[in-house]
């Protein structure tokens, strides 16, 4: 999956005024994680705002950032009155965790000393790491909340001591607001960050400090530092089959998983042949093919496709001239397949 990018509709943690109008943004953006915190908003408002989440498709978080006990344990009921699917933050765990057993709510609570508001991480690396161990131990605990980038220790080291000392997810919370600190959080192990005020105020860097542009910009870094970039673009059929004039000679033009996207041009009539294991989908980009196959034959005009079955024996035939045809097939597969012809081909070109 890789790591996970969550938007929180939130500043000084505080859910915004405006959140609504930033969540339509956001999943108009196909941001698919989305939290606010548990102050900022009445509660209807963000039984409402967890609802257009969830019907947006997206997972929706809430995290507590409430300190006193008491505000903690109202914060963890509303969390299973408004419906949220993750619960993140909170440092009360004996008191939250009876109150989300068998919710199916996934708690993140947050490790070492939290203080203030906003909150800050205190203690030593070695004392939030103590903190974790106890916390990932806990049934009901599914990972940790780390507020990384607020704490006055190394961060680098302390993100990767954490994730280092548990085996549950951590998310990294804080002022992640550059592909480097993306790449940083990455490289520690992390299972996730958050991304709030640094979005909201435009200052992650992009091209525009619209919100959708800042949204896009994040997304990109972290499909960068997933490796979820694609490198493919347009590939032109006529342009590739003017490369090559050799008949029953196929080149490849691709590959999706084991299945080898091949281009043959043919002429004439091949010969008798099957395939032991492999099924064969031959499309008709120009001309006219007839597959011979024992109980009939089959013509298969230009735009249109047939299917081969591992085993059945078939002849291709190009009519009226030379015919191109796109090929898709797993990769072992050779064009003569079970028959011996000066025609076989083994060590496929490129196009």
């Amino acid at each position: 999956m890789g790591l996970r990018f969550i938007f929180m509709l939130t500043r000084n943690d505080k859910t915004v005024e405006d959140a609504e109008q930033h969540l339509a943004t956001a999943l108009a953006a196909g941001v698919h994680h989305i939290g606010f915190k548990d102050v900022g908003l009445p509660f209807e408002r963000l039984t409402d705002l967890n609802a257009a989440i969830k019907s947006g498709g997206a997972t929706s978080y809430l995290e507590v950032v409430s300190l006193d006990k008491e505000s903690e344990v109202a914060s963890a009921k509303a969390a299973i009155d408004i419906g949220v699917d993750i619960l993140l933050g909170g440092t009360n765990v004996d008191e939250v965790l009876p109150i989300l057993k068998g919710t199916g709510i996934r708690y993140y609570p947050f490790p070492g000393r939290i203080e203030g508001h906003p909150s800050v991480l205190a203690g030593s690396i070695d004392e939030i790491v103590e903190s974790a161990q106890a916390l990932a131990a806990r049934d009901g605990v599914h990972g940790l909340d780390l507020l990384a980038y607020r704490s006055t220790e190394n961060v680098t080291g302390l993100m990767a001591a954490v994730c280092a000392a548990v085996d549950k997810p951590v998310i990294m919370a804080g002022s992640i607001g550059s592909r480097e600190r993306i790449e940083i959080v990455r490289r520690s192990g992390a299972a996730g960050f958050t991304i709030g005020t640094a979005a909201l105020d435009g200052d992650y860097p992009a091209d525009s400090p619209e919100l959708e542009t800042q949204l896009r910009s994040i997304q990109r870094d972290v499909a960068g530092v997933n490796k979820h970039l694609s490198s493919h673009t347009p590939t032109n059929l006529d342009a590739c089959f003017a490369t090559f004039t050799e008949t029953w000679s196929p080149r490849i033009a691709g590959q999706v998983n084991n299945m080898m996207i091949k281009l043959a041009k043919f002429e004439g009539e091949f010969l008798w042949h099957h395939h032991e294991v492999e099924d064969e989908l031959f499309m008709v980009h120009r001309g006219k093919l007839m597959m011979k196959f024992r109980d009939r034959d089959e013509i298969i005009n230009e735009g249109e496709f047939i299917i081969v079955p591992h085993g059945v024996e078939h002849c291709p035939v190009a009519l009226d001239g030379t015919c191109e045809v796109l090929l898709l097939e797993p990769a072992t597969t050779v064009n003569t397949g079970n028959a011996d012809d000066p025609r076989r081909v083994t060590d496929l070109a490129r196009v």
